[in-house]
């Protein structure tokens, strides 16, 4: 999962992509870079790090321009190195910069494809890449010194042909405009928002409304699904559905873990589908646990509050915030390495002794992934004090991974496929363990006015709404993904650097 962003401005954009970028850090924490045009110049600043780290005063000041685009990175499969950070480039045709979220399904045999007939040279195994390289193929049969929207549309109509899984993508064609298009399924979100200014209207594309807001932009809509936008240096926006919409199945773990409260995905407000899925929750416990001895109830900070919040108030008991967090450690989620994920939990985390001492506390998490960080987050409440430890996650048991943006680990990884509830329980070391229902997550995230009637569940069902996942793609990302796999590959870099050395 990453973060895009794309201003079209009347002055320059420098400052407001980086606070755009700050915004987004909680979709990835690995790698930030901004691409800006000034004068058909290209200037760029990308780097491993976070926002913060990568972007200096001085490089600041060489991102010169009134349009740009800007991207956070959170390392998937293969992307381990900085030279893999976005944007990307490519010269030709026009110079084409662009930031990608999400996954391509079919990347392997694009690759091969640009490589053996488009005649393309891929630096990288990113599939942001092979994105790029398609569309760049795609728009040089153009051939005209100036390329207009209905050029663009054309080009990003074949790509829509070519390329499968679900993606969200800002990209910038130098001395031309910013285009952003969202996958046919619209499983990776994309935003658009609008500001008046006395020169005219400026545009902004962000993966999430949040960054709208914090920037004084309105929301305007969301980019549809198999729609693309281009907006080009003068302000004018053209719209053009590429291809038709079949199933509209935006990714329910968006809403459970990814975005942020305050955002605002395909009409429906992820602090409302948060607070319906504590509802759900709470009612869930009450008919399996009438006669619950619950003491308080404790959110496993920070998703997981708004949830937390609505379970104690159903079940009648007190809300208590009973661990502190480090703000200066990431995600554990979204960090690579189990070694560095668990080292994180401890110093991450650390719990008010008042709040466990002699009580039943019901820890509230927004999901259990591996099961490493609630078994230790479970020990820390019991060396606190607490009588009994309960734990209950808001969305149902991670049994697949997902294939579509999301970096969850091989299917042996996660904890809870192939083993019943109470196998997952006694691995984490739980008194009692609940999760949510697949039905009850999908009603809460549910809105009547967002017209989504389906989501992409396939974490938790199994089912791949593209419908070209294959076992044999899974066997290769079971490959890719795993732990082990991407310590091996960290070792061969490491091994690397000490020959150029």
């Amino acid at each position: 999962m990453c973060g895009i962003v794309g201003i079209v401005g009347t002055s320059p954009v420098n400052q407001r992509l980086y606070d755009a970028l700050t915004v987004l850090q909680h979709r990835g924490q690995d790698a930030a870079g901004i691409a800006t045009s000034a004068d058909g110049e290209l200037y760029s600043r990308k780097s491993s790090g976070l926002v913060r780290d990568v972007f200096q005063q001085h490089h600041m000041l060489e991102l010169k321009g009134n349009i740009g685009i800007g991207h956070v990175r959170y390392p998937t499969a293969g992307c381990d190195s900085a030279s893999e950070a976005q944007p990307f480039y490519v010269n030709a045709p026009y110079g084409i910069c662009l930031a990608h979220n999400g996954n391509l399904t079919n990347a392997a045999e694009l690759a091969e494809v640009l490589i053996r007939e488009d005649r393309r040279h891929l630096n990288t195994s990113s599939d942001s890449e092979v994105l790029l390289n398609v569309f760049a193929s795609e728009l040089q049969r153009v051939g005209t010194p100036r390329v207009t929207a209905a050029d663009i549309f054309a080009a990003l109509s074949a790509v829509y042909r070519r390329c499968r899984g679900g993606y969200a993508v800002v990209a910038m064609v130098i001395g031309h405009g910013i285009l952003g298009f969202r996958d046919p399924n619209g499983i990776r979100p994309l935003v658009l928002g609008r500001r008046e200014t006395s020169k005219g209207p400026e545009w902004m594309l962000a993966s999430e409304s949040v960054a709208l807001d914090m920037l004084d932009f309105r929301l305007v809509r969301d980019i549809g699904p198999g729609e693309a936008v281009f907006i080009d240096e003068q302000g004018r926006l053209f719209s053009h559905q590429c291809v038709p919409t079949v199933r509209h199945t935006p990714c329910i773990f968006e809403y459970v873990y990814f975005a942020r409260p305050d955002s605002i995905i395909d009409n429906i407000s992820v602090y409302r589908a948060r607070m319906r899925m504590g509802d759900r929750l709470a009612e869930k416990i009450l008919r399996e646990r009438p006669n619950h001895d619950i003491d308080v109830v404790i959110p496993i900070p920070d998703t997981s509050r708004t949830a937390a919040l609505q379970v104690a108030q159903r079940l009648g008991v007190k809300y208590r915030e009973g661990f502190i967090k480090n703000r200066y450690i990431g995600r554990t989620f979204i960090m690579p390495g189990q070694e560095q994920r668990e080292r994180s939990v401890r110093s991450k985390l650390n719990a008010i002794d008042l709040e466990f001492r002699r009580k039943n506390v019901l820890l509230v998490d927004d999901s259990i992934v591996r099961g490493t960080t609630s078994a230790q987050i479970i020990q820390v409440a019991r060396e606190a004090g607490a009588k009994k430890v309960y734990f209950a996650s808001a969305a149902p048991p991670v049994r697949y991974p997902n294939v579509y943006g999301i970096d969850m680990p091989a299917a042996d990884e996660l904890v809870a496929n192939g083993r019943t509830v109470e196998e997952v329980q006694q691995l984490i070391g739980a008194d009692w363990l609940i999760y949510q229902d697949l039905e009850d997550l999908v009603a809460a995230c549910r809105h009547d006015n967002a017209k989504i009637v389906e989501f992409d569940t396939s974490c938790f069902s199994g089912e791949y709404v593209t419908g070209d996942v294959t076992p044999e793609y899974l066997e290769r990302l079971r490959l890719e993904r795993s732990d082990e796999a991407k310590a091996r590959r960290r070792g061969e870099r490491r091994s690397w650097l000490k020959k150029v050395v």
